[in-house]
């Protein structure tokens, strides 16, 4: 085995690499090489290959011993995929890594901290049928931030290669098709940007809720981004207009402040199972500033606006602001899944049916995800141990979802939770599904009462609402065509009415 079929430099990827490193790592390649001149700065690192992935299987005879356990597993059956998932892990973890592919990475990893004995390291994950145009398989597998030293990332190199079988990504490749044997694993090592000192987050270079393309949409939030990702806080949000952005206007058109509760940052006494990261309170004065300035607002707008003219699609763009140089970075960048899909001619508009002598109690609101309207029993879980309890057409209320709640986030008729803004978790995926959702409520696990049933609108704008009770929903089917050719000159709305 030679040592560049196992490791290859980022630097030396193109998204023609999807098949040898998986989407993330061949775009973190194209990036770092072909954006450079517009001022982007992307991490350097290296990556394993999905050659060096499957010569870790085959050395250790495990190929067809996971493909003989996979085979027969029934998805919805949550226990059934738990049991099959965690052995499967437990196999891949230990298994010993073969002596060319340790050498290859000891080589890179010196060449990448060049001498730096106290450089730190994310560990992350690319799969080979990830970030595709027609589904993203975000955050499936696993990603380790903050480790230190070559051991460490040979540790976390299995971890990254077992999170390929998470029950949650076991799941999502079953409903989208994929055979589990076809889908390899590559792992990239990047130097970590000092974000826990600055901020992070996630922006799309459209509008997420209605697909509208002149803008860019940009949440933020103190400290690591994974907190923006997971939907653990309410973050920070911007609307920057691409047409004034190039005509050099003022761009922004929108600010919503989040509440910013807690941030991620380094744990120098080292987590459990490897992660040296933790969450802390953000204090009083942060929660009521915005975590960016405006120049670091525009900044980042030119370059989603440079990613996404080079990709030629709508981009779902991780970022981070070292706290240390001042500088922006680009994580990763993928394309946007839902709303730059080619859309039906036919749309369904949804329309409660709301009695004008006594209005239905509004139990709580957060912001709406989607223009639908769900109908059903409150289902509250506060722990993904106990999801197995939804049941098909409940109502799933839960604090927060990540990866691990995908394998039921199906059956719910809709999805609310206490935290997370437009671009956490729970909101990228019930777009993906088709569901309504309403993220950031702050209280829905303490007014939603388990079995009440309850009608959870996103069809009133902005704001979505959940109202007690069952109502009657009235649709109207709308020809997209028919809609009549317009006047007016056009204007951007900088604020809603309260």
């Amino acid at each position: 085995m030679e040592a560049e079929e196992l490791v290859v430099p980022l630097r030396s990827l193109r998204m023609t690499d999807v098949e040898r490193v998986g989407g993330k790592n061949a775009s973190l390649g194209e990036m770092l090489s072909q954006l450079a001149a517009d001022g982007i700065r992307v991490p350097d690192g290296f990556a394993t290959t999905a050659y060096a992935f499957r010569e870790y299987l085959r050395t250790n005879g495990l190929r067809e011993r996971i493909a003989a356990r996979l085979r027969s597993i029934d998805v919805s059956d949550v226990r059934a995929l738990s049991e099959a998932g965690r052995e499967v892990r437990s196999w891949v973890t230990s298994a010993a890594i073969p002596s060319a592919l340790e050498d290859a990475v000891r080589a890179h990893f010196r060449s990448l901290t060049a001498g730096e004995q106290s450089i730190s390291v994310a560990v992350r994950s690319s799969a080979t049928a990830e970030d595709l145009p027609e589904a993203s398989f975000a955050g499936q597998q696993e990603t380790f931030l903050n480790v230190v030293g070559v051991e460490a990332v040979l540790a976390r190199l299995r971890d990254v290669f077992a999170s390929l079988y998470n029950d949650r990504a076991i799941s999502y490749r079953a409903h989208h098709g994929f055979s589990h044997d076809e889908v390899a694993l590559s792992a990239a090592v990047q130097r970590m940007v000092r974000s826990d000192r600055g901020s992070a987050g996630v922006m799309f270079t459209l509008d997420t809720e209605s697909g509208f393309q002149d803008v860019v949409f940009i949440t933020s939030n103190y400290g690591l981004g994974e907190t923006v990702v997971q939907g653990i806080v309410n973050p920070d949000e911007f609307y920057v207009h691409k047409p004034m952005l190039a005509a050099g206007n003022f761009p922004i058109v929108r600010r919503n402040l989040g509440s910013k509760l807690i941030k991620m940052v380094y744990d120098a006494a080292g987590g459990a199972a490897g992660r040296h990261v933790k969450t802390v309170d953000v204090d009083d004065e942060q929660r009521h500033r915005f975590s960016l300035e405006d120049g670091d607002v525009l900044e980042l707008a030119r370059y989603a606006v440079a990613i996404e003219r080079h990709y030629g699609r709508p981009m779902d763009i991780e970022w981070g602001k070292d706290g240390v140089d001042g500088r922006i970075y680009i994580l990763q960048a993928r394309p946007e899944t839902v709303k730059s899909r080619p859309q039906d001619e036919t749309q369904l508009r949804y329309r409660l049916k709301l009695p004008k002598d006594r209005p239905p109690p509004v139990l709580t609101s957060g912001r709406a995800i989607g223009q639908k309207i769900g109908v059903g029993k409150v289902r509250v879980v506060r722990d993904a141990s106990r999801m197995e309890l939804v049941e098909p057409g409940d109502i799933l209320v839960t604090e927060m979802t990540d990866p691990n709640w995908e394998p039921v986030m199906k059956r719910a008729s809709a999805i609310v939770t206490d935290r997370g803004g437009r671009t956490c978790h729970a909101a990228i995926i019930a777009r993906e599904l088709g569901i309504p959702a309403v993220v950031g409520c702050t209280d829905a696990t303490v007014r939603l009462a388990e079995g009440q049933e309850v009608t959870v609108s996103c069809a009133e704008g902005d704001t979505g609402v959940i109202y007690a009770g069952r109502m009657e929903v009235e649709t109207e089917t709308v020809q997209r065509e028919s809609y009549p050719k317009l006047t007016l000159k056009s204007c951007s709305t900088l604020a809603i009415p309260s």
